[in-house]
């Protein structure tokens, strides 16, 4: 691996830069699968750097720079990804959202304002660079099926030896990096439940059948799923996330939609939830004389480390941080379409810690005042880069 202060230095010099595009994509978010004024700006600023290969429309929206070092050697992978939430901007700062009920409430705008440092710091030193470095700026992670299946689809991990990726994380302080070896965040599946009564009015409830007592009903008995039909030694979660019934005080709704979200880690488990799910809609609505259907999606699948690269990872963080900074981090039950690249090529996902109390970081991921210490841009650049320099030095001397 190239010396870790020296790639400091290169890259703190884009730090100005990282902070302007952050801040930049913070006031200009697109959700999902709607990136297109993003992606062609992230285009832009790659072909300004002076990438060898700039490929836009990639999975949908996704882009992909190429930078080609003068030395042989493998292909090393780093993403980033660029889509926003739903949310509406409720920080007070310069710059806050300016697009009405959506934000960048996760961090992928300082996800991409990293990688675009690091797209700066190869262009500018790619004579001393191993091989070829491939960024994938993809979009859609926060919407299943998400982006990476059409990136990979469109070729983006063709050639591809290693890919690693970085999440800025506010429930751990700046300063502080960590990942584990295996399973660090779990599989996400969604269901959808429709439960169809007859609506009547409301002083005659007995002429109806109400949607909303079976759709409370419903959410009442999904509680005991995780606490009753899961062993307790098994991770597993099971939310409600949205309830929608009814349209006036005086009237007995005759449907309720509900939809939530379901994290495992382990395929039975999974099936074992899914089946509980079903059971319990059919015995409730029967109770109720009420029907019902239920939409069951599958979501990304779990986000498995490859054991080596994990070891890479404390090695190079450890060099780059000290040890002190590193940590092994407990598997998590939010889930990561990155999952789907680490089925295909070994690689590793990281988290690098960004909440910081002084600066207001202090907020959920997903929360309307979600914000970052933005230093942890300089510190993922610096992990992604260290972590491709030494898969490429390593493959370049074994050969």
């Amino acid at each position: 691996m190239r010396d870790s202060l020296e790639s400091a230095g290169t890259l703190l010099r884009y730090m100005p830069d990282m902070t302007a595009w952050r801040r930049h994509l913070h006031r200009h978010p697109e959700l999902s699968f709607r990136e297109e004024r993003t992606a062609a700006w992230i285009a832009d600023r790659l072909r300004e750097i002076g990438c060898d290969e700039v490929r836009t429309g990639v999975g949908g929206t996704g882009v992909v720079a190429v930078i080609r070092g003068a030395k042989p050697g493998p292909v090393v992978a780093l993403r980033a990804d660029i889509d926003a939430l739903p949310i509406q901007d409720e920080k007070d700062v310069p710059y806050r959202s300016t697009v009405p009920g959506v934000m960048h409430a996760c961090g992928h705008d300082a996800h991409t304002a990293a990688l675009l440092g690091v797209a700066a710091h190869y262009a500018a030193s790619r004579d001393g660079l191993t091989g070829e470095r491939r960024l994938l700026f993809q979009p859609a992670e926060e919407v299943t099926p998400g982006g990476a299946l059409g990136m990979i689809g469109d070729g983006a991990l063709d050639g591809v030896s290693a890919i690693y990726g970085v999440h800025l994380w506010t429930p751990l302080p700046f300063g502080t990096i960590a990942s584990a070896p295996g399973p660090v965040m779990a599989a996400e599946n969604e269901f959808f439940v429709e439960i169809r009564g007859k609506g009547g009015h409301g002083g005659m409830p007995h002429e109806a059948v109400d949607a909303i007592a079976a759709g409370a009903a419903f959410v009442q008995a999904v509680q005991t799923i995780v606490s009753r039909s899961v062993n307790p030694l098994e991770p597993a979660v099971v939310t409600i996330g949205s309830f929608q019934a009814g349209t006036a005080p005086n009237i007995v709704a005759d449907t309720c939609r509900l939809s939530g979200t379901v994290r495992t880690f382990d395929a039975s488990v999974r099936d074992r939830v899914q089946e509980r799910l079903r059971v319990i809609a059919d015995a409730v609505c029967r109770q109720f004389g009420a029907e019902y259907s239920l939409d069951w999606r599958d979501g990304y699948p779990p986000v498995v480390n490859d054991e080596r690269e994990a070891e890479r990872f404390f090695a190079v963080a450890r060099r780059l941080f000290g040890g002190d900074a590193v940590q092994r981090i407990r598997p998590l039950m939010a889930g990561e379409d990155f999952a789907y690249y680490l089925k295909r090529v070994p690689g590793c996902f990281m988290f690098v810690g960004a909440g910081n109390e002084d600066c207001g970081a202090v907020y959920p991921h997903h929360h309307p005042r979600f914000d970052i210490d933005e230093r942890a841009m300089l510190s993922a650049a610096r992990l992604l880069t260290a972590m491709a320099d030494d898969y490429a030095g390593e493959t370049a001397s074994a050969v």
